[in-house]
């Protein structure tokens, strides 16, 4: 009954994420980084990359990829030449206003309207099942 759950909200999530992908022609990771440059304007790598928990050279890959879809632009920072500064382009936020609201997006909008104690009983039991998927994994190391 727990793993029909565990794989219904999989299923749910990508099937989420493909729709997401068939109207905009964008990962879900893109849109995520995009919704943070508008949220601030105009950003670092580094300052999204941390905002996202991602590495700088993941962010680098994301940002090559969405300026070459035109949706993000980058200058040179005026007081350091190294830095470069990444925003929305037209297109980018034009491409943000009918881009659908993940299931991300609609998760946490349903999870904020819950109780507080409700929020506590559901991420301590989702910590407790990520806790037992991850020692259910193999122990890669010990086979070689």
């Amino acid at each position: 009954m727990a793993l029909t759950a565990l794989r219904q909200i999989v299923r749910n999530s990508e099937s989420s994420e493909k729709a997401v992908m068939r109207q905009t022609g964008l990962t879900p990771s893109q849109l995520v980084f995009m919704h943070l440059l508008e949220e601030t304007g105009e950003a670092t790598a580094g300052r999204i990359a941390g905002m996202m928990g991602i590495t700088q050279a993941t962010a680098t890959v994301l940002i090559q990829k969405l300026e070459n879809a035109r949706v993000i632009s980058r200058r040179k920072g005026e007081a350091d030449r190294r830095q470069s500064w990444i925003s929305l382009t037209p297109h980018g936020h034009a491409l943000l206003a009918m881009a659908p609201d993940s299931a991300n997006a609609q998760f946490h909008q349903k999870f904020a309207a819950l109780q507080r104690w409700e929020q506590a009983m559901l991420v301590a039991a989702l910590e407790r099942v990520a806790g037992m998927m991850h020692a259910a994994e193999p122990d890669v190391d010990n086979e070689q």
